[in-house]
């Protein structure tokens, strides 16, 4: 093997293995209760139709976690990351009190 092509191999090496960490890591991720304290506090819910109508007058269905502006996963994400929970993961179709629209 010439030296360019051991090269380039190890970085495809390492270029895949980064790739299956980051995979690995997503797929452990934990989901946050509805009854973690923080979810409680935030009125969180994984279904956004679940939404306690009473607490929240001002929640519609179409406010969901993947169109909110803290989601960091994409729209089309079953679960993303949200800044309010930290390492754990939100429900895309989930809803909380802090819902901003994503602009």
């Amino acid at each position: 093997m010439s030296p360019t092509n051991r090269r380039v191999f190890l970085i495809q090496v390492a270029a895949c293995g980064s790739v299956f960490a980051a995979t690995v890591a997503q797929a452990q991720a934990v989901m946050v209760s509805e009854k973690d304290p923080q979810a409680v506090a935030l009125g969180y819910v994984a279904d956004t139709t679940k939404t306690d109508k009473k607490k929240f007058p001002k929640h519609t269905n179409d406010q969901k976690c993947t169109n909110c502006a803290l989601y960091q996963g994409k729209a089309t994400d079953a679960v993303g990351g949200c800044p309010l929970f930290g390492t754990k993961q939100v429900a895309g179709p989930g809803w909380c009190s802090a819902w901003a629209k994503k602009g």
